[in-house]
């Protein structure tokens, strides 16, 4: 009814335009033609790729060239293949046909009927072949150039057991599970890897190692042998618990401490007209789901061999996060049955269909004009709508649990309930935003994309697509339902897409399509009592008062990238690690663990696992470099050590030999059991002082060399987050190309000890100084 009712002003404008034709009425026997075409189109897709991820590694083909071979055999056997066409003959005979069925039909159903279950057996075979293949990790643990001849030979194999053609899920069934790494490995790595934090209180940590030898000997092999029971049933033993207890129980608010952003280019826009770029960034975006819903996206591989699980993909559209008293649960609306987006601009949101009447995706010129027309129309309601007319999205930012009960107190039924459900079954929530970040603000811009200002963003909902009104970009993504790689991946896309050509009317012939026949922009209508009006500027205020207590510092680091940091023989990764452990250790004083997220969707249904990098080499590594007396040549040999002890951490954690899952998942079946561990409580309940990520980056393959210039000022600075814990900081980086490294620093302004300013301008300083290393070798040498 809300939407009827603000459909009648809207219209009457809208349609007076001549620049499009409006959807016909239900009883046009056109709209009922093409929606039954509509119909059988998305059965076609459902099935086909139904039957293609269900027959891979096979395919039809093979099983038609089998029943072809088995016919020609029976028809024209070979001398050495005479027994077997009889025994075909004779099993063709046998078949309970009626009586006066010709023996050449019985021949042929004998063949198919063998052919299907010769191809059953190959299938099967293929699958779990490659399954098994898939679980070597030897791969990984040797250099790409050196690789032993076992794991040569291991790639050829799983290119012949492969199918060709893959499509987005096609991998799915064929990948192996993760498996429960050994209770007494996971409690070894886990009191090596606190070591440094204990360096002064031996006794302590003299008490946690006898706590941990009673935990192995009593209540731990209770929980793990639960455990490996759910990892023999279960997709995987422990992605299911970490989305339901670690995000959907959360009930912090989404902004800050759960949500993170994902930024564009660095340095260029395409254009600077902000309905434009949205209206190309939407279009773009709309391709990536249809590639999605059709699986025509390529599934992503590492080296053209080893996929990945690509099971995040989806819910990346149509997916909101709904609140929940104690827990929150994701609607996801059905991917091809949802057709709009909800957008915000000024205050006033709409609906906008992005398909015209036969489903096909309305022209960038097209959703141009729509976005056009909503800039003018929410100019109308400025001066008419109050604060909390404006700031309903606000309500997203409280804590979950208070917005619940706003939510069915005041969204249950009526006009609120179905501007509410139009909202949450978009496609996403797209903002034009009245803000303008020039290139170098890099950290308002992000800042901005992380919280917004408290109305516009829509924190449910799977992304935000933010567009500011100089046409830069980027978005804001809920968590719980995928790991940054996902969205990036689909940010990547469109990045690509920008950077050749198209849909900017100044650089080449815009694409359109036949139809302009679709339904215009529809005003959403709330109905805000007193107590709702308290209830949204209460919201706004706890929001802006976290927004306040945020320090967000980005930052390009151009004096040198990856490409020097590899001249070095090390790990880019490591090596900048290594640098945040040196930082934090001149800042604070101290050590601090640290947490690196991983991923491992090497595994069915993969998602992170923590690399814990303050090392006992890291910890001997910064605390040498911050002393004048260690040389130079020691300080190299230490980090180069902490580096290679850091790879292998980071690749045990990829490999699903990890600590913090196992004992997050051991914690969970404790109290699933009803059984207290105060160890667990103990070792889980330490701090993640500091709190890391690299963004990924470039995981098209199609995609340029971003080292190139041509390219420089076109890479992203990827995205960030906020700090984990209190008084410590979040810190994510992104080396896109040889030559630049992008770091994301937060903390909270309320703590005296964090300072992301100082801390950024001491890892710059740190960097220096690491490079100092080698270039007074280089010297020395020379």
């Amino acid at each position: 009814m809300a939407e009827a009712r603000s459909a009648v002003s809207v219209e009457q404008e809208f349609h007076s335009k001549k620049h499009h034709e409006p959807m016909e009425q239900a009883n046009d026997w056109t709209v009922i033609y093409t929606t039954w075409i509509r119909l059988l189109k998305r059965r076609y897709y459902r099935t086909r790729n139904l039957i293609r991820n269900g027959l891979w590694p096979t395919s039809l083909w093979n099983l038609a060239v089998v029943v072809l071979a088995l016919t020609c055999i029976q028809q024209f056997p070979f001398s050495f293949m005479v027994s077997f066409a009889e025994a075909l003959t004779a099993f063709a005979e046998m078949l309970p046909l009626p009586a006066g069925v010709p023996l050449l039909i019985r021949e042929m159903a004998a063949s198919f009927l063998c052919g299907l279950s010769f191809f059953i057996i190959v299938l099967h075979l293929r699958r779990y072949l490659l399954r098994m293949l898939l679980a070597y990790r030897g791969w990984m643990y040797e250099p790409p150039r050196k690789q032993s001849a076992v794991t040569l030979a291991w790639g050829v194999l799983v290119r012949l057991v492969t199918g060709s053609h893959p499509t987005l899920f096609s991998y799915q069934r064929s990948l192996p599970r993760l498996s429960v790494p050994p209770l007494k490995d996971t409690l070894n790595k886990l009191l090596v890897s606190l070591k440094p934090l204990y360096i002064d209180h031996e006794d302590e940590f003299t008490k946690l190692k006898v706590e941990a030898a009673e935990f192995e000997k009593t209540l731990g092999p209770k929980l793990q042998n639960a455990l490996v029971l759910k990892s023999w049933w279960a997709p995987n033993y422990v992605s299911d618990w970490w989305q339901k207890y670690v995000y959907l129980m959360g009930r912090s608010p989404l902004p800050i401490n759960s949500n993170y952003y994902i930024m564009d280019q660095c340095n260029w826009t395409p254009t600077t007209s902000q309905t434009t770029r949205a209206a190309a960034v939407l279009y773009q975006i709309m391709l990536v789901k249809q590639m999605i819903e059709r699986q025509s996206m390529e599934p992503l591989v590492i080296r053209k061999t080893i996929p990945i699980c690509m099971a995040q993909y989806e819910n990346i559209f149509c997916t909101t996060r709904i609140p929940g008293e104690e827990i929150d649960t994701l609607l996801h609306q059905e991917i091809l049955d949802s057709r709009h987006v909800a957008v915000y601009c000024k205050g006033v949101m709409y609906k906008v269909n992005v398909y015209d009447h036969q489903r096909r995706i309305l022209a960038p010129q097209t959703l141009e004009q729509m976005l056009d027309w909503i800039v003018k129309d929410a100019e109308n309601y400025q001066e008419e709508y109050t604060e909390e007319q404006k700031s309903i999205a606000a309500l997203t930012s409280l804590d979950r649990t208070s917005w619940w009960r706003v939510r069915k107190e005041h969204f249950g039924s009526g006009i609120n309930k179905e501007s509410l459900d139009t909202v949450e079954s978009a496609i996403f929530f797209v903002v034009l935003d009245s803000n303008s970040f020039p290139h170098h603000a890099l950290s308002g811009r992000g800042s901005y994309l992380l919280h917004g200002d408290g109305r516009c963003l829509w924190f449910d909902k799977s992304f935000n697509l933010v567009v500011f009104e100089n046409g830069k970009m980027g978005i804001n993504c809920e968590h719980s339902h995928a790991d940054a790689p996902a969205l990036g991946h689909m940010m990547e896309y469109n990045m690509l897409q920008e950077a050749y050509t198209i849909h900017y009317p100044d650089r080449v012939t815009p694409v359109t399509n036949a139809s302009t026949k679709y339904q215009p922009p529809i005003r959403l209508i709330w109905e805000i009592g007193p107590v709702l009006r308290a209830q949204i500027l209460r919201a706004l205020s706890c929001h802006q008062q976290n927004i306040e207590n945020l320090d967000l510092v980005l930052a390009d680091h151009n004096s040198f990238g990856k490409g020097f940091i590899k001249t070095c023989k090390v790990s880019p990764d490591a090596f900048i690690q290594m640098a945040l452990q040196v930082t934090y250790l001149k800042n604070a004083g101290k050590q601090a663990l640290t947490y690196e997220a991983s991923m491992t969707r090497l595994y069915l249904h993969g998602r992170t696992e923590t690399v814990r990098s303050l090392s006992v080499e890291a910890a001997a590594f910064a605390k040498a470099f911050v002393d004048k007396t260690v040389s130079a040549k020691e300080k190299q040999r230490l980090l180069k050590k902490a580096c290679e002890n850091h790879q292998i951490l980071y690749k045990d954690a990829m490999n699903g030999k990890g600590i913090d899952r196992h004992l997050f998942a051991l914690y969970v079946v404790s109290r699933g059991l009803n059984v207290e561990s105060e160890f667990l409580k103990k070792v889980l309940s330490i701090p993640w002082t500091l709190s890391t990520s690299q963004q990924p980056q470039q995981q098209i393959a199609s995609a340029p060399d971003c080292s190139h210039p041509d390219f420089n000022d076109m890479v992203s600075p990827g995205g960030g987050f906020g700090p984990v814990s209190d008084d410590g900081y979040g810190v994510s980086y992104m080396l896109p190309n040889d030559q630049r490294i992008f770091f994301h620093v937060s903390s909270k302004r309320s703590q005296p000890a964090t300072d992301s300013s100082k801390f950024m301008a001491q890892l710059f300083q740190t960097l220096k100084e690491m490079r100092e290393l080698f270039d007074e070798q280089s010297s020395t040498q020379a």
